[in-house]
């Protein structure tokens, strides 16, 4: 092993303190990154997975009474792939122990087959029998929040008439990942749940039969969805239609997208964050190091090592400890990566999860953290570069101070010698004390931040 390879480890050794120190948030760093963009972009695949594989629809609009004969003229629009018309009714729900008012979103199945667009998937039981004006599936946030199970009954009043209902399945939607009753701010699962009926049984409910009031379409690739939804309106209008709207304004599809972005948003401040307080703690540390091997360096330099050689070797310990912060930090995101994204799947109620562990979000937290390690080291090692060997060797100058306030003020009258200690400790390194009030804001920062999302979960609960 060489020289400077044995000092490199003795110096580690000795340290141990502050590189562990350096090696945590540079770690604090990498996972930070690794959790956020790896769930974001599991949770964002898992999105993609499940529109795609139960077929949500591109454009929703909503009528008074449509014939069904309308139908053909709206898939004949230009750009349209899929057409499916349904009954969707907004109820009370006389819901057994609950004496707030609730609501019910009742949409219309097909007797013969599956919806072609917006499929349910079945979490338990099955779907309602043809004609059979009793039997509904429920949204599985409602089934949850009230205890329903299949056999399990309420009531509704469906046109100004109340029925009694059997529950003979519990099924999620891609339409309804986020279920937002009309009028709410914010999901309110034990008022507001989602219905499907049998669509002869709902028809016969509200005199809808060979009509619809709400239409679903699926659009072609590259198809003008401004132009679809133009053209909608225009066949809608005589019918009480109201403006079709795209996904990105369809409510659910809208507060999934939210949620996503806070993701996404938090891998892009937090780890800038951790990646400057680790370059200041490794440019502060190396710089006290330097100042400590002062004689050292000089020895090394008048013995035949190059100011290069020596640079490197500081710089081998600044990688080290990088390295070592980037191992743990890798482990730690990858682990709480997962836990986050099945957190958000378990609170999405998403039917499957996807996992997307890819390596250049690896890549780039080691890079971001290699280079910050190293910028924060570039002071410490200009001064290794530039000293000369007999100026090494010889104990360091005494910094030249000056006076911020005349004498006449006699700061020392007014405040104690520790105070006054104090204060000329900020003012002769406003930079450092700068950094470090920075850090301590921005270290409250997060707690607030942390904090307030904790109160906030638990309000929504």
């Amino acid at each position: 092993m060489r020289t400077l390879d044995r000092k490199l480890l003795r110096d580690l050794r000795r340290l141990w303190a502050q590189a562990l120190a350096i090696a945590l948030v540079v770690a604090g760093g990498v996972a930070t990154l690794v959790l956020a963009v790896g769930s974001f972009r599991s949770l964002e695949e898992t999105r993609n997975a499940y529109y795609e594989r139960y077929r949500f629809a591109d454009v929703f609009a909503l009528t008074r009474r449509a014939p069904k004969s309308l139908v053909t003229q709206i898939a004949q629009i230009p750009g349209v792939a899929t057409v499916d018309a349904r009954i969707a009714k907004l109820a009370l729900l006389d819901l057994p122990g609950v004496r707030e008012p609730a609501t019910g979103q009742f949409i219309s199945l097909p007797d013969v087959e599956r919806p072609s667009l917006n499929q349910l998937y079945l979490r338990m039981g099955r779907l309602p029998q043809p004609m059979n004006p009793t039997e509904v599936v429920v949204s599985e946030t409602f089934a949850a929040s009230h205890g329903f199970v299949p056999g399990a009954r309420f009531a509704a009043i469906l046109n100004g008439r109340k029925r009694e209902l059997v529950i003979v399945g519990v099924a999620l939607s891609p339409e309804f990942i986020y279920a937002v009753g009309p009028g709410d701010i914010m999901p309110d699962d034990r008022r507001f749940g989602v219905v499907w009926m049998s669509e002869k049984a709902l028809a016969s409910a509200y005199d809808l039969d060979g009509a619809f009031s709400a239409v679903n379409l699926k659009l072609l690739p590259n198809a003008s969805e401004r132009d679809v939804r133009q053209r909608l309106d225009s066949l809608l209008e005589r019918y009480g239609g109201q403006a079709a709207f795209g996904r990105k304004d369809q409510s659910s599809h809208a507060w999934l997208d939210h949620e996503l972005d806070m993701l996404k948003n938090m891998s892009r401040t937090l780890p800038p964050i951790f990646v400057l307080v680790s370059a200041f703690l490794v440019n502060l540390t190396l710089t006290r190091l330097v100042a400590l091997e002062r004689e050292q360096i000089g020895l090394l330099k008048a013995v035949g090592y190059g100011p290069w050689r020596i640079a490197a070797h500081y710089i081998k310990f600044v990688v080290v400890i990088a390295l070592v912060g980037i191992v743990i930090g890798s482990v730690a995101g990858t682990w709480l990566g997962i836990i986050v994204t099945r957190l958000f799947g378990d609170f999405f109620h998403f039917p499957f999860l996807l996992f997307i562990l890819s390596a250049d979000v690896y890549l780039l937290a080691a890079g971001l953290s290699l280079a910050a390690a190293v910028v924060g080291a570039i002071r410490a090692l200009w001064d290794v570069v530039r000293l000369p060997p007999a100026i090494a060797m010889q104990p360091p100058a005494p910094a030249r101070f000056r006076h911020l306030l005349s004498t006449r003020w006699r700061m020392d009258r007014l405040v104690s010698q520790p105070t006054m200690m104090m204060l000329r400790n900020l003012a002769r390194h406003p930079l450092r004390a700068g950094f470090t009030a920075l850090g301590m804001a921005l270290a409250t920062a997060i707690l607030i931040v942390s904090l307030f999302t904790r109160e906030h979960d638990g309000a929504a609960d």
